[in-house]
């Protein structure tokens, strides 16, 4: 049986979840309206918590929320195959990976510009040039590049 009696400040402390992110997930339908006492106080109970912590977990590790959805639905079934939770995993890894690929790239010419920079003058600069000259990323380096004026 679901303990009751948890106020919105707990459940936020316990989950780890800040209380208008918790009021935004009820809105969205993520979490259940939990049911209000006499005084109109949001009553919630220890399965909000458990659920709360799962959608802070998932979104700790980049989840969507409509990927955290289908998780969540997953879990109503127990008994149901991991076969779609895993390939909403494999997914979301794939997406990482290639991010994790477009931001090497990014640092790889940021490390080239300043490498290539001598800390002379500003219109020697090759930090400025190749941000003027676009055509230099990734390219060999003696394309005339213009400088500010």
């Amino acid at each position: 049986m679901d303990k009751k009696g948890y106020t919105i400040g707990k459940v936020a402390a316990r989950s780890g979840v800040k209380v208008p992110t918790i009021r935004f997930y009820e809105q969205i339908g993520l979490i259940r309206e939990p049911e209000r006492t006499e005084n109109q106080r949001r009553e919630y109970g220890a399965e909000d918590i458990k659920r709360l912590s799962f959608i802070r977990h998932a979104r700790d590790l980049g989840f969507e929320i409509n990927d955290i959805r289908e998780l969540l639905a997953m879990t109503e079934t127990p008994n149901a195959s991991c076969h779609e939770a895993d390939s909403i995993a494999r997914r979301h890894l794939d997406e990482i990976e290639d991010r994790i690929e477009r931001l090497s790239a990014l640092r790889d010419e940021l490390r080239r510009m300043v490498t290539e920079c001598d800390h002379g003058r500003l219109c020697e600069c090759r930090v400025i040039q190749i941000l003027e000259d676009h055509s230099q990323c990734g390219h060999e380096h003696d394309h005339p590049a213009q400088t500010l004026k």
